[in-house]
C-alpha cells in the first residue's frame, strides 16, 4: 500500500495574525486538516493532506513563477529516504509568490516547512518540477504519482 502524506508547518509568532498564516498556507496547499498546536507564546499551524493532489496549486505556481530548476534543486537536496523537506518564505507565500529559503533564518517571521512523504520521492519531484532546457520542461507528468 502506498502511503503519501504532505505536512505543511508554520510557526505563528505573537505579532502575527493567525488568519494570515493560514491564508499563506492555503495560497499553495489544499489540506485535509489544519490545526493550531501550542500556547499563545508558541503556536504552530500544521496542515496535513494524504494526497499529492493537495499540491496542485504549488505545482502551478512553480510554473508561473518560472522557478522549476531552483525548486527541483532544493527538493532534491532535501530528499532523505522517502521524504522531501524544503522551506518557503512565509511573507512571500502570503502574497501568492514562492520564494524558496534554506530555513527560518531567511524569513523574518519564520519559514513555512513542507514535508512530503512518498515511496518514490524522485517521481514526486519529476511531477512538481521536471528538469528543463532553456526554461522549458523536458516533459510533463499530468497526474501526481500514486
Amino acid at each position: 500500500m502506498t502511503v503519501t502524506r504532505v505536512v505543511v508547518e508554520a510557526d505563528i509568532r505573537p505579532t502575527e495574525d493567525q488568519d494570515k498564516v493560514k491564508q499563506a498556507i492555503l495560497n499553495f496547499f489544499d489540506p485535509d486538516t489544519i490545526v493550531v498546536e501550542g500556547s499563545d507564546a508558541h503556536k504552530r499551524m500544521v496542515a496535513t493532506a494524504y494526497s499529492l493532489k493537495s499540491l496542485e496549486k504549488f505545482r502551478y505556481l512553480l510554473r508561473t513563477e518560472r522557478i522549476l530548476d531552483a525548486a527541483r534543486k532544493v527538493m532534491r537536496k532535501g530528499t532523505r529516504d522517502n521524504k522531501i523537506v524544503f522551506y518557503i518564505h512565509k511573507q512571500a507565500m502570503f502574497n501568492g509568490r514562492i520564494s524558496l529559503v534554506s530555513g527560518d533564518h531567511e524569513s523574518p517571521l519564520g519559514a513555512i516547512m513542507i514535508t512530503i512523504e512518498h515511496p518514490d520521492p524522485r517521481k514526486v519531484i519529476d511531477w512538481l518540477a521536471p528538469p528543463t532546457v532553456r526554461g522549458r520542461p523536458l516533459f510533463e507528468i499530468d497526474r501526481p504519482p500514486e
